[in-house]
């Protein structure tokens, strides 16, 4: 059984028992969350284009540092900056159809 989901703009296809990185959601660690779910399908093989999904939070943090550098030739212009995003890790917990 899986599903597809979306979320912070982004789609994932999620199992049962799945550790998913997400775009950091405005809840706490613990707490459980019900994602819409686009597409499910079941261990029979029906697809349904309509379910919840069940997911409880198990930590936010940062990624790893992302460099981002500029530089324009023969002008002597040089700028480097770093950026880490937010994310939230999810542990899916139910599909429900």
């Amino acid at each position: 059984m899986f599903a597809v989901i979306k979320t912070g703009g982004k789609q994932y296809k999620v199992e049962p028992g799945m550790l998913l990185k997400v775009e950091k959601l405005p809840v706490n660690v613990g707490e459980t969350v019900e994602i819409e779910a686009s597409l499910v399908k079941d261990d029979q093989g029906n697809i349904k284009t309509e379910g919840k999904v069940e997911a409880e939070v198990v930590e936010h943090g940062k990624h790893k540092k992302v460099l981002v550098f500029h530089f324009k030739r023969k002008k002597n212009y040089k700028k480097l900056n770093g950026h880490r995003q937010p994310f939230t890790l999810i542990k899916i917990k139910e599909i429900k159809a």
